[in-house]
């Protein structure tokens, strides 16, 4: 039974992040709405079972956003809200990652993230012991690193002298620490391809921090994929809802702000300014104002009568694939992308959740960067060019497409207002922008818990945990 004075939240939107605020909330006997828009709760964590799965020896399930997640298996509010207990369950392929790469590069071997640190390092050759040297600081203190990097910036950090050590390489481009440290080709692309996480080039500054993170967590946490899709991940925060009293409301469009003792809005700032009855302190406003949004993606869902034909067969073992070529490669893609051009070779970030599990059916997710908003000059121009890098190392790929599921930019904002333009990350993650995202309390009452705030895009619900908390002390 709910206390008479419990104090009331609302919260708006129904992925991930305004999922996770609910949780934190209700569990600790506060009265809870959630009002999502769309008609299912998710966001960009959100499965569908393709319409003609039935003609497929194995239902086909599409992530119709976030695939893998490294981040999510590691996350400290989704294990506090203790969601495998409430059906989530973590399935991990042979290998966390591969990283394609040509004969004149590699002999024609991919670079490959392994489930530990040694296992990783013995396949790189003449930087196996480079590889451990720079990961074994973060790999044998990952949850105090966590700790550090999931948190706002603004806060005091609970280890802060292996977030100096950590800051010091993580600051730097991931080009730059690569080039710094490894010799081979195959090393520094597995490095550079885990930091164009960033959706930004590898050269820039700060992407050091993403490849020692991503690296680091395949190798203790692993990247694995929500059994059942990942939409499984929030069905599995719906429940903790549910369980203690809270309440979904889905289809309806918030275009005013709710009365309530806290609005939580699981928003970008675009969407925030456009409510009405959002009253803001000046400085706020003006810093939503001047948010810049980043680099969006075009999705391309490739359904398959056979697996992806790999010329090195281990990469058909990992649940996400970075093909991208050698580091030159990838940085020269961004680039085009900041430029506001197509690459004739874009880099592709890929899952193969089939991988890890069979229940997904033979569906290839990949998406390429694109420029903000990015127009197709013809239809098919980006799937195009996606396929034909996946071609390039795994020939005969194009013979076992049976067919092209395709998300432009536009589709993407269209199903989900916060992908601004097809960005994924709620905010250009370049420059200052980086770390000072926008606040979790924007007033009292009123907070924030979007991938524009701390710690930024992923499913993890580190951002709604934050905008609970705040929301928490305010009340007591």
């Amino acid at each position: 039974m709910l206390c008479p004075m419990s104090p009331r939240a609302v919260v708006v939107g129904a992925g991930p992040n305004g999922l996770t605020a609910a949780a934190r909330l209700v569990v600790s006997g506060w009265e809870v709405e959630v009002i999502e828009q769309a008609q299912v709760i998710g966001g960009a964590a959100s499965t569908l079972l393709l319409d003609d799965a039935t003609s497929a020896p194995t239902p086909i399930r599409i992530d119709r956003g976030a695939a893998c997640h490294p981040f999510g298996v590691a996350s400290p509010a989704f294990r506090a809200l203790e969601l495998d207990r409430h059906g989530l369950e973590w399935v991990r392929a042979p290998y966390e990652m591969a990283h394609p790469l040509d004969t004149a590069a590699s002999g024609g071997e991919a670079a490959l993230l392994a489930g530990t640190l040694d296992a990783t390092a013995a396949g790189l050759g003449p930087d196996a012991e480079a590889w451990v040297h720079l990961h074994q600081p973060v790999t044998e203190h990952m949850d105090a690193h966590l700790e550090n990097v999931l948190a706002p910036v603004t806060r005091w950090p609970a280890h802060p002298l292996l977030m100096a050590q950590f800051g010091a390489r993580g600051v730097l481009p991931a080009t730059s620490l690569a080039n710094r440290v490894f010799q081979t080709e195959r090393a520094k692309a597995l490095f550079a391809g885990s930091a164009t996480h960033a959706i930004t080039s590898p050269a820039n500054a700060f992407t050091g921090a993403f490849g020692l993170l991503f690296g680091a967590l395949g190798m203790t946490r692993g990247w694995p994929v929500a059994k059942g899709g990942s939409g499984e991940v929030v069905a599995a925060l719906g429940r903790v809802v549910d369980k203690h009293g809270g309440t979904v409301r889905t289809g309806e469009e918030v275009t005013e702000l709710p009365r309530a003792d806290a609005v939580i809005l699981n928003l970008t700032p675009a969407q925030v300014l456009r409510l009405d009855g959002v009253e803001l302190p000046a400085r706020r406003a003006r810093a939503m104002r001047r948010w810049r949004y980043g680099a969006g993606v075009h999705k391309v869902d490739f359904v398959l009568d056979a697996p992806v034909p790999w010329v090195d067969p281990r990469v058909g073992q990992a649940a996400t694939v970075h093909v991208g070529g050698a580091v030159e490669e990838i940085v020269r893609a961004e680039d085009e992308v900041a430029r506001g051009r197509l690459p004739q070779r874009p880099f592709v970030m890929a899952c193969q959740q089939f991988a890890a599990d069979a229940s997904r059916g033979l569906i290839l997710w990949t998406y390429a960067h694109v420029r903000h908003g990015y127009r197709e000059r013809h239809p098919g121009e980006v799937a195009e060019r996606i396929e034909a890098q996946i071609e390039r190392f795994a020939p005969g790929f194009r013979e076992v497409v049976r067919r092209r599921i395709e998300t432009s930019p536009a589709e993407l904002e269209a199903r989900n207002p916060n992908l601004v333009r097809g960005d994924i990350a709620g905010g250009a993650m370049r420059g200052v922008q980086t770390l000072l995202r926008q606040p979790h309390r924007l007033r009292r009452g009123l907070y924030l818990a979007s991938a524009s705030t701390a710690p930024g895009a992923g499913v993890h619900g580190m951002p709604g945990w934050w905008a609970a908390e705040a929301a928490l002390r305010d009340f007591g």
